[in-house]
């Protein structure tokens, strides 16, 4: 009975190792980096495979870096932040519209979705 015992307490711990490694490998990973520049003529562009865009659309989680000329509002149908100069943020799921703070009325409105 005891043999049966510790038996059953060795596999329920490997068991639990295991599945507390699978975890760990799926949430560790870091997000794929979005950059928003600065680029005449529009202002500020989203960075992609090294070209200019004003919409994305990519798998999230996604960390949007800020290499613009001044201070960028992203702003969801939940809420607004800010992302300072030369800062990041991550954005989960969801549609997103970058726009400069004070931004002339010529310059661009990014849009993101993030799957």
């Amino acid at each position: 009975m005891k043999i049966l015992a510790a038996v059953s307490v060795i596999a329920a711990l490997a068991l639990g190792a295991g599945q507390a490694l699978a975890a760990g490998t799926q949430h560790n990973s870091t997000p794929k980096t979005l950059k928003v520049v600065m680029h005449d003529p529009g202002c500020h562009w989203f960075l992609v495979h090294g070209k200019d865009r004003k919409t994305a659309s990519v798998t999230g989680p996604i960390r949007l870096q800020n290499f613009d000329e001044d201070t960028l509002k992203v702003a969801s149908h939940m809420k607004m932040r800010l992302v300072h100069v030369g800062r990041s943020i991550v954005l989960a799921r969801g549609h997103y519209v970058v726009m400069m703070v004070g931004q002339a009325p010529d310059d661009n409105y990014l849009k993101l979705t993030v799957r």
